[in-house]
């Protein structure tokens, strides 16, 4: 399981990453039950040396559900410590500077990858009880449909 950290000073470092925010016609977010701690997300992932967080987070959504997507607008920026320290269950822990994106699907098809078990959309009123808390709060955030981009 993948849980939160209280004290950062176990961090092995401070990771970029990019998170996507994906609804369907009908409203409902697409999530990802993650491989590595069985709990559900957000698709995304670290962003690798030399890449942009725009490709990063059109390279981690293909890898990890199968779909194209395109950037529509910036939901925030999410640094906050006691939401972005997190422990695997390997033990090692990352301080994740995290920027996440509402995105629209372009093309291809859902499809299932190592670090994911399974995919499905949800309505947001019936997130699963398993979801990552500190995805929690950029889905709150991503259906406020503010213009402006939070920074937590």
């Amino acid at each position: 399981m993948i849980t939160l950290e209280r004290d950062s000073a176990h961090a092995l470092g401070i990771r970029p990453a990019v998170s996507a925010v994906i609804f369907d016609r009908r409203g409902r977010l697409l999530l990802q039950q993650r491989s590595d701690g069985g709990q559900w997300g957000l698709p995304g992932g670290s962003v690798e040396i030399g890449e942009s967080v725009r490709s990063a987070i059109q390279r981690e959504v293909r890898e990890e559900t199968g779909l194209t997507v395109a950037v529509r607008r910036m939901v925030g920026v999410y640094s906050e410590p006691a939401l972005q320290v997190v422990r695997y269950p390997d033990g090692n822990v990352w301080h994740y500077i995290s920027v996440c994106f509402e995105c629209s699907v372009r093309g291809g098809e859902l499809q299932t990858c190592d670090e994911t078990l399974a995919l499905d959309y949800f309505p947001l009123r019936r997130l699963p009880p398993t979801l990552l808390a500190n995805h929690r709060v950029r889905i709150r955030d991503a259906s406020t449909r503010r213009g402006a981009p939070f920074i937590r």
